[in-house]
């Protein structure tokens, strides 16, 4: 195995060239590095949040606000399904997770309920032939539920959705390289580096941005309704407009905020008040015009989270597709709107369960700690290979580790994988466990030659028959590092996988390179014995 071979030369040597490549924008200055040609990798490590400092949260998805909502969804659909079968009924309301509804004629309450079940609910999936909601007739009243399957289906889809929703508002901040996962059934761990205001994270995360456009009902006054006197199929929201504390306007939303295409924050060229610009896909601009053209003279209101933003009265037909929302916005607060639009409303309400903040100046302190103890442990490792197998042997051993961490920094800055605290550990462990591989192969060498073998036979020997243990070495330790990767969550995740790469390094490093720098010293120096006996 001591023999060179052209392909062991070639790849050590691309190796060396590829860490000094990809890990050269670590040590540049900014500005140096922006200056260099389109060509030059620039990608540099990222430091987690506790070695950058930032912001983090732990939030808890609220399903059961998602369940209601759908009940309320389904009291409407109950409603017009009726209305549209001129099936009359009473009693219509939603209590203890069900929907319940009275028909006034009990000879239609069979066609009632086959309307229901045709026209309602989805296929279950996972079961042929079954729905996700359930209805059970007991005399003239109709109950309606959803099965406990398609509840936890949707709560799970809901926290999914909520990650990615997430995810595009923070990259619309210009975060770099958060971190977001799920904890849990119903949580959600979000990490910042780099953002030191959690209350706009929060803001800005927090909010629901549920965006919809409403009919105004005009059927009975304000004072009417505030009384208590609502229409079926009305709702009183609260209001942000001056002297209007709340609005009455129709349940069933025209237009939402899912049909945008775009959202930016601008200047109003009349008043030049902040304002939010807004774009519709083809099918909502549809919608919008046809609603516009048929409620000439009317109002609408722009509700947002269940909060009525402007009722304004429609003085033509908006066919064009696009609009804008205004408010007592400041631009600050126009441009989070308009990012909260962009990325999508989330699907269900969130709490903030837990918050924390790292300071920058702590982050320094943890970068400073982890480059003493990698240094110590560098030169605690130096020394030891040089006074045990002396400066031949022991420095081309520390060689082979310093391309070993060339080759982990690179890979790291490649795969932009995020450097934390644990994952400094992880390297530091790497490390250490790299010159195992030095350390078999060179006392394997030291047997042959006590046996009596020549260097070459010897050093032959070192590698051929060290392998399989450091190959049983390593492929317990990768193991347990993707048990962990698998299994582990934020600084977990990154001691694993600085750990799984420090473990190919190693092996190539600690094997590869040892081999191409001893051949080539025995090609020199032609030994009579080796310098390690």
């Amino acid at each position: 195995m001591i023999n060179l071979s052209r392909w062991k030369v070639i790849a050590v040597v691309l190796s060396v060239i590829f860490g000094v490549v990809f890990t050269l924008p670590n040590l540049l200055p900014k500005a140096t590095l922006d200056g260099l040609p389109s060509f030059v990798p620039k990608q540099t490590l990222n430091l987690g949040l506790d070695l950058q400092g930032g912001s983090y949260l732990l939030l808890e998805v609220n399903t059961d606000a998602l369940r209601v909502q759908r009940l309320t969804n389904l009291v409407e659909d109950v409603r017009t399904q009726m209305r549209d079968q001129d099936i009359a009924v009473s009693d219509l309301h939603q209590a203890d997770g069900e929907v319940s509804v009275r028909v006034t004629d009990p000879a239609q309450v069979s066609a009632a309920a086959n309307a229901l079940r045709n026209s309602l609910g989805q296929p279950l999936p996972g079961a042929p032939g079954g729905r996700d909601i359930t209805i059970t007739v007991d005399g003239q009243t109709i109950r309606l539920g959803f099965v406990q399957e398609a509840i936890n289906a949707e709560a799970s889809r809901a926290v999914e959705q909520s990650i990615e929703i997430i995810r595009r508002r923070i990259d619309e901040l210009g975060t770099r390289e958060p971190t977001i996962i799920r904890q849990g059934v119903n949580r959600i761990v979000v990490q910042a580096p780099g953002e030191s205001d959690p209350e706009r994270l929060k803001s800005v995360i927090g909010q629901t941005a549920k965006l919809t456009f409403q009919m105004v009902d005009d059927s009975v006054s304000l004072q009417e309704a505030m009384a208590g006197r609502i229409p079926p199929g009305a709702e009183l929201l609260p209001s942000e407009e001056a002297g209007a504390p709340s609005v009455l306007v129709r349940r069933r939303a025209l237009v939402s905020g899912e049909m945008l295409t775009d959202a930016q924050q601008r200047f109003d060229q009349q008043t030049g008040q902040a304002v939010v610009t807004f774009r519709f896909n083809s099918q909502g601009a549809r919608r919008f015009g046809d609603a516009t053209s048929q409620n000439i003279g009317k109002r609408f209101a722009i509700v947002l989270d269940g909060k009525v933003i402007s009722a304004p009265v429609i003085q033509g037909a908006i066919t064009g597709g696009s609009g804008q929302i205004t408010g007592n916005f400041t631009a600050q607060s126009a441009n989070d709107l308009a990012v909260l639009l962009r990325a999508g409303a989330l699907p269900a309400p969130l709490t903030v369960e837990e918050q924390r903040t790292v300071g920058a100046e702590l982050g320094a302190d943890a970068v400073r700690a982890g480059q003493l103890s990698t240094g110590v442990g560098f030169v605690s490792i130096l020394l030891f290979m040089l006074l045990s197998y002396g400066f031949l042997f022991g420095g081309i051993s520390v060689v082979a580790l310093l391309v070993n961490c060339l080759l982990i920094v690179a890979t790291m800055s490649l795969t932009q994988a995020t450097l934390t605290l644990p994952g400094i550990a992880g390297l530091i462990l790497t490390l250490a466990v790299a010159v195992d591989a030095n350390v078999l192969i060179y006392e394997r060498m030291r047997d042959e030659i006590r046996a009596g073998r020549s260097v070459i036979a010897s050093m032959d020997a070192g590698f051929s028959k060290a392998m399989s243990t450091i190959i049983d070495a390593n492929v317990t330790t990768i193991l347990a590092a993707m048990i962990l990767f698998w299994l582990g969550a934020g600084p977990v995740k990154g001691f694993a996988w600085t750990l799984s790469i420090g473990v190919f390094t190693s092996v190539f490093a600690a094997v590869l390179v040892t081999q191409v720098l001893l051949g080539w010293w025995y090609r020199a120096a032609r030994p009579k014995t080796l310098p390690i006996v």
